[in-house]
């Protein structure tokens, strides 16, 4: 299954690229599910029906649903105080019922990863286009799982568990189940579903379609997007630019944006597969509307020609000359001045402009030291020396 995840900076038209995606696919007989993710129906406006959480058909082969994370929300909490129940009532807590229930701040992210991981199981449908909110909060809901899951390994590191034969005697001296035993169960749970979520995001048939409206603030979000993505090891498949306003409007009041947006498209060519979207004069509104927006729809499966869908960080062998190794981490659009690298132990912390991201080494650089780094035309190039004390001797 392929999956498309639209993002772009607000108010630039990614609902309406996102909706007219997932039309064009169907259109071409792919078998599309079409997931909106904001708590408004804002996906419903555009397609002109309403959209809830149960799925309907909207389009012969294209299916929409949006994400209810209240419900979602009160589920898993529910779940929560049923495995927690011995030591909740030992505590003599009262439990919450779902009536009460509000959702937290990131109940939203959650339910989106774990829409991911069950839209990408094997089912109905070849194409999954998801409605990603504003590039901030996408870029920071795309981290979330190798983030969460590099805490967990470092609050509840499985090797701890060595004692869990002790643990039953423990309980019934105790006369409760300790508490340690469900704590490591719903970790390693946890650690299940964000790792099948970032499977979907690291396989090669998904992609990030970025959208923008050709300008100075589309550019420096379009930017910064790319940026982030790299960081993460995600690559975009085309940039959709929107509300191009049509040429040969030098003798009107549209002459300065015109050539404003000519500016914008023309840099953009030089980095993206870039795919103008015509203003169409009015906001687009239903399948007629978003058919004539012209939208690139997307194949059931990428082609070869593609290749993977990371981002790859190549570790070249220098030895010989230089006596180094080198990591290669494209960062296109990064500045040198915004660009930080920190050793710790056998990571990498890498930060790049308002973009952190913690990376195992590989396994040759963790017995080298860091030898210094350069930023050349778009890539960061971090030398390693090999330790003496650890890299083995030969002749």
């Amino acid at each position: 299954m392929r999956t498309l995840l639209i993002t772009g900076p607000g108010g630039s038209g990614r609902t309406t690229v996102a909706a007219a995606t997932a039309h064009a696919a169907a259109r071409a007989g792919v078998r599309t599910l079409l997931l909106g993710t904001d708590r408004t129906d804002t996906l419903g406006a555009v397609l002109g029906a309403p959209v809830g959480p149960e799925p309907s058909e909207a389009a012969p082969r294209l299916t929409v649903r949006r994400l209810d994370a209240d419900e979602d929300f009160r589920t898993d909490l529910a779940a929560l105080q049923d495995r927690a129940s011995s030591a909740l009532d030992l505590l003599g807590a009262s439990r919450l019922d779902p009536e009460e229930l509000t959702p937290l701040p990131g109940a939203g992210e959650l339910a989106l990863l774990r829409a991911l991981r069950d839209a990408a199981l094997p089912g109905t449908h070849d194409l999954l286009v998801v409605d990603l909110p504003p590039v901030p909060r996408a870029l920071d809901l795309l981290a979330l799982p190798e983030e969460l899951r590099r805490y967990l390994r470092r609050l509840l590191p499985p090797e701890r568990q060595a004692a869990r034969a002790l643990r039953p005697v423990l309980g019934r001296l105790a006369g409760v189940p300790l508490p340690a035993e469900w704590l490591y169960e719903t970790a390693a749970r946890l650690d299940l579903q964000l790792a099948a979520a970032e499977t979907v995001l690291a396989d090669r048939g998904t992609a990030v379609r970025l959208v923008a409206e050709p300008g100075p603030a589309g550019a420096d979000a379009v930017r910064t997007a790319t940026l982030g993505l790299a960081l993460r090891g995600l690559r975009t498949d085309v940039l959709v630019a929107t509300r191009v306003l049509p040429e040969g409007a030098e003798d009107s009041w549209l002459a300065g944006p015109v050539a404003q947006q000519r500016k914008a498209l023309a840099e953009w060519r030089e980095t993206h597969d870039v795919r103008p979207v015509a203003h169409l004069g009015r906001d687009p509104r239903g399948a007629d509307d978003l058919a004539a927006l012209a939208v690139p729809g997307a194949d059931a499966r990428p082609s070869a020609a593609e290749g993977p869908s990371a981002v790859e960080w190549p570790v070249t062998d220098s030895l010989a000359d230089d006596g180094v190794l080198v990591w290669h981490i494209p960062l296109p659009g990064a500045r040198r001045e915004e660009l930080d690298l920190i050793r710790r132990g056998d990571e990498l912390v890498v930060t790049a402009g308002p973009f952190r991201r913690t990376v195992p080494l590989p396994s040759a650089l963790r017995r080298c030291t860091v030898d210094g780094a350069a930023l050349r035309e778009g890539e960061l190039r971090i030398r390693f020396r090999p330790d003496p004390r650890l890299w083995p001797r030969t002749g």
